[in-house]
């Protein structure tokens, strides 16, 4: 820890001090009459050494900033929540533009881009306009020419999003997925029935809370995950692997495709679940690390690392600005705690454990409330600041004229001026060997863009296919392999073939695209069960448990019983519940089987759920 950082945890706990009230919970809440100056709370921030804090833009020209994205420009899209925390104030969020023109790294540009909102809790950019999510309705905002003008009224994709818990438990998000679909969280108080305008009741999808996705193209939403509390913010690692922080409750999860996780809270959706996946976390950032007692913002709270119970907004870093040692680490704001926490992400069994890290970032400012997270084109990282008094169970907010944005650098970055989208097919594809991943990220993008409006895409295929074939390093070659799948540059042949590649990130993504409209080869079914039976990898295990919900009851058999017979995945934390989500509903279709299954599996958690779903009448 930088002697900064422990100068802070000395002084911050004062500055709090004077300055604490409590809220509905009685949890402990600031109740200082004012934020430090918007520069000062940027100077006086504790980072590590070589690390600087940045205003990149403050009030009166942003307020409660609640998400933001870059977009091919590297310009920050801002939605404003101006009414949180009540619905009945009229359309009063909007969407801001800022731009940096001459680059010296603060915002000297702004442009309101739309002002009729309600409640916006989510934005992303891309396909010629902006997605929002503003419970019940998830919209588009098309701007085909990109002249930050909308082209028309916002038009409604989706609606029947939960709104029961109005205020914060809600869906929100947005980041683009490595495989080109849009993740979200949603929170489990807000239960949601989603369908198109106009989808009858018995139509529509249930949804209680978790991580969803929506394809951009063929217009699909899925339920990717169920459970955790308030999950917001979802970003992915160099594999593609993706993490979420969740405001309440422990704070870190690895996400899987079909995993049900804890806590439970009587969700219908997981009845069958009987136990559900924890946090990666081997630590907690409040009480006694053991008990999980919730002590909000309390003093001796604030005096330990981590600060306090309610996180929110995710980063893995993957930029080229930050030293090497920050890749691929977690970092994720802590509310009560006032400050930035780093978890580092490692492989166990197969997935992964979050190991607490010196708090990267702590504020002096009482008001700090830090939300979205994300670096930039220059490696630098930009986060948002609430900039409030109450916390995530406070309902009085007095406070509409506050927000701020900062920057977060190490040294002094030369500006990137760029846009993404005036470059050849050719450049994108060479972007994909860029080191900072934003670039990687925009290159999909429009290169998905141009597929989906018809672009002749068979050149940029072939040189996708050159750098997968001729790369060593294994995220390159996985660049490669989402782009190609993006902007339908695979097939099933290739990706069969990819089912014996040696990397064994290879071998799992190319599970889960075969299984993307779960309706893989015949080839691949077969090859699948004799991966479960014989593939060394857990992780590759995982991935196949996780396919067995995508694919037809009968195709499950074999699957099933060649992964319970991996008497070493017993006491992995998701290889024996991945398989029993996979294999549950054939407990009821075929009894006799089942209970044969049970009997030949060497993973005593099967044979326990197989006999209690067998015996139970729920």
């Amino acid at each position: 820890m930088s002697n900064a950082h422990a100068r802070l945890l000395v002084l911050f706990p004062f500055t709090v001090a004077i300055a604490i009230g409590l809220n509905a919970h009685g949890a402990a809440v600031s109740t200082a009459s004012a934020p430090l100056p918007p520069a000062e709370a940027a100077r006086t921030m504790a980072v590590p050494p070589g690390f600087n804090v940045s205003l990149f833009t403050a009030e009166p020209d942003v307020r409660q900033p609640v998400s933001f994205c870059l977009d091919g420009r590297g310009r920050l899209w801002v939605a404003e929540a101006i009414n949180y925390p009540e619905r009945t104030n009229g359309p009063n969020d909007r969407i801001l533009i800022f731009e940096d023109t001459d680059g010296d790294g603060v915002a000297d540009k702004r442009t309101v881009f739309y002002e009729k909102l309600n409640y916006v809790t989510g934005i992303e950019v891309g396909f010629g306009g902006v997605w929002v999510i503003s419970p019940p309705r998830f919209y588009f905002i098309p701007d085909r020419d990109g002249d930050d003008r909308p082209d028309g009224d916002a038009q409604v994709l989706l609606d029947g999003f939960g709104i029961k818990e109005s205020r914060h438990n809600l869906a929100n998000g947005f980041t683009w997925g490595p495989d080109g679909w849009l993740y979200a969280g949603h929170g489990r108080t807000s239960p949601s029935d989603v369908g198109k305008p106009g989808t009858p009741a018995d139509k529509r999808i249930h949804f209680d809370g978790g991580v969803y996705r929506y394809h951009p193209t063929r217009h699909v939403f899925e339920a990717f995950a169920d459970g955790t509390t308030n999950p917001w913010g979802v970003d992915f690692d160099d594999y593609g692997q993706p993490f979420i922080s969740n405001c309440v409750n422990p704070h870190l999860y690895h996400v899987i495709q079909g995993a049900h996780y804890e806590p439970w809270r009587d969700r219908a959706s997981s009845l069958h679940a009987y136990e559900r996946i924890r946090t990666i976390a081997d630590h907690l950032h409040w009480g006694d690390g053991k008990s999980g007692n919730t002590n909000g913002g309390d003093l001796p709270i604030l005096r330990t690392g981590g600060g306090g119970h309610a996180h929110v907004g995710m980063m893995i870093y993957l930029g080229d600005n930050w030293p090497d040692k920050y890749r691929n680490g977690a970092f994720l704001f802590n509310v009560h705690g006032h400050r930035l926490n780093h978890d580092a992400l490692a492989r166990k069994g197969s997935g992964y454990v979050a190991t607490h890290e010196p708090d990267f970032l702590i504020a002096k400012d009482p008001w700090f409330m830090g939300i979205t997270v994300r670096y930039g084109p220059d490696g630098g990282v930009f986060m948002s600041d609430w900039s409030d008094t109450g916390e995530c169970h406070s309902y009085v907010n007095t406070q509409r004229g506050t927000g701020r944005i900062y920057k977060v650098n190490y040294g002094k970055p030369e500006p990137r001026p760029v846009d993404i989208s005036r470059l050849s097919d050719a450049e994108l594809v060479q972007l994909h060997r860029h080191k900072n991943d934003w670039f990687v990220r925009h290159a999909r993008l429009v290169l998905q863009e141009r597929a989906a409006a018809g672009r002749d895409l068979r050149a940029a295929h072939r040189s996708l296919h050159g750098i997968f074939a001729t790369e060593r390093d294994v995220p390159r070659q996985l660049r490669a392999l989402w782009t190609l799948h993006a902007t339908g540059g695979l097939d099933s042949a290739f990706l069969l073939k990819q089912l014996g590649h040696p990397s064994e990130y290879v071998r799992a993504w190319s599970i889960q695209l075969l299984c993307e409209a779960k309706r893989p080869p015949a080839a691949a079914v077969k090859q699948f069960a004799t991966m479960a039976e014989r593939d060394p990898s857990p992780f590759v295990r995982l991935y196949l448990a996780s396919a067995l919900q995508r694919l037809p009851h009968a195709d499950r058999w074999a699957i099933g019983s060649g992964l319970s017979g991996h008497a070493e995945d017993a006491d992995d934390a998701n290889l024996p519940l991945m398989t029993w989500y996979g294999i549950e509903p054939l407990v009821k279709t075929d009894l006799p089987r089942a209970l044969k299954l049970a009997g030949e599996s060497k993973i005593p958690l099967l044979r326990q759920f197989i006999a209690r779903r067998a015996a139970g009448s729920e």
